[in-house]
């Protein structure tokens, strides 16, 4: 039977359809797999054994789970993860990722019927939703078939918590249907907290992401990257990873004559607008290469890694933009000095232990050229904000095991009764 809230969904559909629709249309999203969207899909086969569905959202939700369905098969080789992901660049990702070793699927609308024929596809015998995307649906219908659900690895923002707090009854009612959060610090174990959560639901477990991180100096195709593209090895190269709109023509005008810059849009859809911010650019994707220019363009997906080894200073991109920022622990791992904006609020807790152990630098808008030029000045400077990075990285490793742990939990407690 629908329930309430597919009403709110289909008039969200509706009244919003002249904005989503010609955007969809516009990327090319309009082809996603829209009978899955609606839950529609093969069954998975009965494995007779715990099955734990993990929930990441998008590409960067993928990539931490990738260590958390390897630390599950390492605590119980009995466990059957599956991971689910909604959008499709997510689900490039973890189709890739994943090829061999567990299931892939996309998860669908959260409107009642889907999330059913979801859930009678995939039969879990618990949920982890990865970092937060708790769905109302979703969680009563798992609440109606007994199946537990946790937050692993789980941060609430405090423009999320703001706007939860809007709607605390409602909020509170939601949040009621997890089973346990696995808060990646206090800050965020209080916020849940606060959304009516008892304190025995809330775990501090640490982040997971500081688990994703390499520290290595060697990055299989950096080399052939440089080459491929013209980059001069004997000019400093700054690297801007994950960039958004309005961020290229500032780091055009920031990064000065004689250093090189390279940017990597975050999103397919962002390649040509930043084409035409980084003037007379090299792009990696018509296989160009530069001679003696200093401007670059990454469009293309699966080589920022490469280009992170190949810098002498690194800007986080979606860190200047309202956009809450993107991963600086990457680049911090590979001995890469890092500069962010302000804008950091999907990796508050992360940024604020990197400040706390002088392994990150901040900057305006206004003040971003003066960072870049007096960073590449000062070599000692730049050692310490390795040698920092990279010991803090290692200090706070550890917890995907303790999130395997309590999933494997969860599903074998589910499974025996």
């Amino acid at each position: 039977m629908p329930r309430p809230i597919d009403a709110l969904y289909v008039a969200a559909a509706i009244l919003g359809s002249p904005v989503w629709l010609p955007r969809m249309i516009r990327t090319g999203k309009i082809h996603t797999d829209w009978r899955a969207r609606f839950g529609h899909g093969e069954a998975l086969p009965d494995p007779g054994r715990p099955r734990v569905l993990l929930h990441a959202v998008s590409v960067g939700e993928v990539n931490a789970t990738d260590l958390l369905v390897d630390a599950l098969l390492e605590h119980d080789p009995a466990i059957e993860p599956v991971v689910a992901t909604t959008t499709d660049t997510g689900f490039a990702r973890a189709t890739s990722l994943f090829e061999g070793r567990c299931a892939v699927v996309r998860y669908p609308f959260d409107t009642s019927g889907a999330i059913r024929r979801f859930l009678d596809r995939i039969r879990p015998d618990a949920i982890g939703l990865v970092e937060l995307e708790v769905w109302p649906n979703l969680l009563a219908e798992a609440r109606r078939r007994s199946i537990p659900v946790a937050v692993v690895n789980g941060r609430l923002s405090a423009r999320s918590h703001r706007r939860y707090q809007r709607i605390r009854p409602v909020a509170r009612r939601l949040f009621g249907g997890l089973t346990i959060v696995a808060a990646q610090d206090e800050t965020y174990a209080g916020r849940f907290r606060s959304m009516g959560l008892a304190d025995d639901r809330v775990r501090v477990t640490g982040s997971m992401k500081w688990d994703t991180a390499r520290i290595t100096d060697t990055v299989e195709g950096a080399a052939e990257l440089g080459a491929a593209m013209g980059i001069d090895p004997t000019k400093p190269l700054v690297v801007a990873g994950s960039t958004a709109p309005e961020e290229h023509r500032l780091l055009h005008e920031a990064v000065p004559a004689g250093v090189q810059l390279l940017c990597a849009p975050r999103k397919p859809e962002w390649f040509d607008a930043a084409a035409r911010d980084l003037d007379g650019c090299v792009r990696r994707s018509r296989g160009e290469r530069g001679d003696g220019g200093e401007r670059f363009l990454l469009d293309t997906i699966g080589e920022l890694r490469a280009a992170y080894r190949l810098a002498d200073l690194v800007v986080v991109g979606r860190t200047f933009v309202d956009l809450g920022g993107s991963d600086m622990i990457e680049p911090i791992a590979l001995g890469k000095p890092v500069v962010v904006g302000p804008d950091l609020a999907n990796f508050e807790a992360i940024a604020e232990a990197l400040f706390a152990a002088d392994a990150l630098v901040r900057s305006e808008r206004t003040t971003l050229a003066a960072t870049i030029r007096s960073l590449l000045e000062d070599s000692g400077r730049i050692e310490g904000l390795v040698t920092h990075g990279r010991a803090h990285i290692h200090e706070r490793q550890g917890a995907t095991a303790i999130h395997a742990e309590l999933l494997a939990e969860l599903a074998t407690r589910t499974l025996a009764t």
